[in-house]
């Protein structure tokens, strides 16, 4: 079965058309495409979505339309995010993508978010890694908008939580100087540690055995950290990297210039001016899984694998 998935997050939109194998568990990408739209921008503020980011985000998905028909697909799946949940006018935004794609946009919840994520970032492991209920995995989904907490096994999720904390809004929050200021980090710093001490209230993180990180921020970091020549999804997909590496590469994205970080090979021009909140939160997180477990997660596994994937497969016959 051919289908096809739309992710429409604070700071990006993306189609994947992937044919769902016999199994309901294997995809095969057809088409993979990522647009930086910035539908959040200033939704912080405003509590709607403005007519420039609207229309950046129906020109996008007009070419999707275009993409969907030249592929073809027997499901088409549009699930809408942060951003659109946070919205006065996301009424607007509907009907717009219903003119263009002839599908209502699912507005799901943070929990459904998370669950989605937690199903395709699992398969960046090997399926006994994840199995048992000794063996519980977290990931963590850190968008524009807001950050997901799902820990669960192969069997499926057992917790999550959605915290309004991602890369677009605590820039657009906390981080207006380039680069940002000692005063304006720690700021940051401290309300990414409380937010992250009220999901342990609902997230098991001293249970934790294994850590994966899904979304741009992430794989952004983790490439800084490898030090790739270009993005390759290929060496990033299933990197696992110690926490002072980590930390040491999210440091350096976040002390540096706007202009610094254009110039890095793998930088895509829609996460230059957001990288440095992203990382300050992956940073974050990383550091409290190595102090919740006592030292036993103390690496982190990037997946490209994510919602984008989780929404493919949750139109599988078997789902």
């Amino acid at each position: 079965m051919r289908t096809a998935a739309i992710d429409c997050g604070t700071n990006s939109i993306r189609l994947l058309i992937a044919d769902v194998a016999d199994d309901d568990r294997t995809l095969t990408d057809v088409v993979r495409v990522m647009r930086v739209v910035r539908l959040g921008e200033g939704v912080d503020t405003t509590g709607r979505l403005s007519d420039a980011a609207l229309e950046r985000t129906f020109t996008a998905a007009r070419e999707y339309a275009g993409l969907i028909d030249l592929h073809g697909a027997d499901r088409i799946r549009f699930v809408a995010t942060s951003a659109t949940r946070d919205a006065a006018n996301r009424d607007e935004f509907a009907a717009g993508i219903h003119d263009l794609l002839g599908v209502h946009p699912e507005v799901v919840s943070g929990e459904e978010e998370a669950a989605l994520s937690f199903d395709g970032a699992l398969s960046v492991l090997p399926a006994e890694a994840s199995a048992g209920e000794d063996s519980l995995v977290l990931v963590v989904d850190l968008g524009g908008g807001s950050t997901e907490f799902v820990a669960g096994t192969a069997a499926g999720v057992t917790a999550s939580i959605s915290m309004d904390m991602g890369c677009v809004r605590f820039t657009e929050r906390y981080l207006a100087s380039d680069p940002p200021t000692t005063a304006e980090i720690t700021t940051m710093e401290n309300e990414v540690q409380r937010l992250i001490a009220d999901a342990a209230l609902r997230v098991p993180f001293d249970r934790v055995t294994r850590l994966i990180g899904v979304a741009g921020s992430i794989t952004t970091v983790t490439a800084h950290a490898l030090r790739l020549p270009e993005y390759s999804p290929a060496e990033i997909h299933g990197a696992e990297l110690d926490q002072a590496l980590v930390a040491r590469a999210a440091t350096e994205l976040l002390e540096m210039t706007r202009d610094q970080r254009a110039a890095l090979p793998y930088m895509h021009p829609g996460r230059v001016d957001v990288i440095g909140a992203g990382a300050l939160i992956w940073r974050t997180i990383t550091a409290h899984l190595g102090v919740a477990t006592g030292g036993r997660v103390v690496t982190s596994i990037a997946s490209e694998h994510d919602i984008l994937d989780g929404i493919a497969l949750s139109q599988s016959s078997g789902n």
